[in-house]
């Protein structure tokens, strides 16, 4: 037996959103006014640089959070991007990184709803949600008394790659010598045994953790690829990152105290894929082969 449309309906919350981005911060603004009749009206101030774009999915992905906790089953959420809307409903395909990573995120809180729709609407009927959203960006946002305040400390997607790191690893090359040095185990292969031997002398497993022995450093921590990739985007793109060169890049991780056998080629090929790096970079203007002399029979030949 079909559902009536009109039993559908019933019930449904209506939530209004809005991200904000000027040079006084970014923010967002959310209106959830309930089917009883009462309104929560909220301003999220952000503690760090956010697009347009990124702060209208906050602003979306923190509505749906607040009707997650109220256990609300049934809801539409409208907002004025027309980006955010249309990769939201599968309109749009999501090709940068960050708007990969939102969207994955937002399709993971779909299954807390029976209903979820985003719709579409113009800037006018959306005035109340764009009107706390530039409250959130404001100086004056501490004085206020009549809305209310929260903070962002971190963006949404940023918890994921943090996480990333806490999942467990297959087989990667530590293996072998903390299978050695933990529990005595040795490969089958007399030659590669005897190979882990020599070179298990270098490092030393202590607390559950693998070092290797420096000639210049203190001992190094060994990083699985995981933890290695996390690393070197930190090191390189993070809050204190300069977008530096492969070479110096792996020689500051190696400052850092850390160390995987294919760093400095991963470094290399990380800022050879870096968008930044690659728009930013400063212009070769030597030639593509050798340059070779002409000579002239006599003076003012050519």
């Amino acid at each position: 037996m079909e559902e009536d449309p009109s039993e559908s309906e019933r019930g449904i919350w209506k939530l209004s959103v809005d991200g904000s981005s000027c040079l006084t911060g970014s923010g967002a603004g959310l209106v959830f006014p309930s089917p009883n009749g009462w309104t929560l009206e909220y301003a999220l101030r952000f503690k760090f640089k956010a697009t347009n774009n990124e702060a209208e999915w906050e602003a979306l992905i923190a509505g749906l959070t607040i009707a997650k906790h109220l256990e609300v089953q049934k809801i539409e959420a409208s907002n004025d991007s027309q980006l955010v809307v249309s990769l939201a409903n599968g309109e749009y395909e999501a090709r940068e990184d960050p708007m990969v990573k939102y969207l994955s995120h937002f399709q993971g809180m779909k299954s807390a709803f029976k209903i979820l729709r985003v719709v579409k609407v113009p800037r006018a009927e959306n005035v109340r949600a764009d009107q706390l959203s530039k409250l959130a960006t404001a100086k004056e946002l501490e004085k206020n008394q009549t809305v209310l305040v929260d903070y962002l400390d971190s963006p949404t997607i940023s918890e994921v790659d943090v996480m990333d790191i806490d999942v467990p690893q297959g087989p990667n090359w530590m293996t072998p010598f903390i299978n050695w040095l933990r529990n005595g185990i040795l490969p089958e292969d007399p030659v590669e045994a005897r190979k882990l031997v020599y070179r298990a002398n270098r490092f030393q497993f202590r607390d559950e953790i693998l070092y290797k022995r420096s000639f210049s450093f203190s001992w190094l921590r060994c990083l699985n690829p995981s933890e290695a990739d996390y690393a070197l985007r930190e090191v390189h793109e993070g809050i204190c990152g300069n977008h530096t060169g492969g070479r110096t890049l792996s020689h500051k991780l190696l400052r850092q105290g850390y160390y995987w056998p294919t760093m400095h080629q991963d470094a290399i090929d990380l800022v050879r894929k870096c968008d930044k790096c690659q728009k930013n970079a400063n212009i070769s203007r030597r030639p593509s082969q050798p340059l070779t002399s002409i000579t002239a029979p006599w003076p003012l030949h050519k």
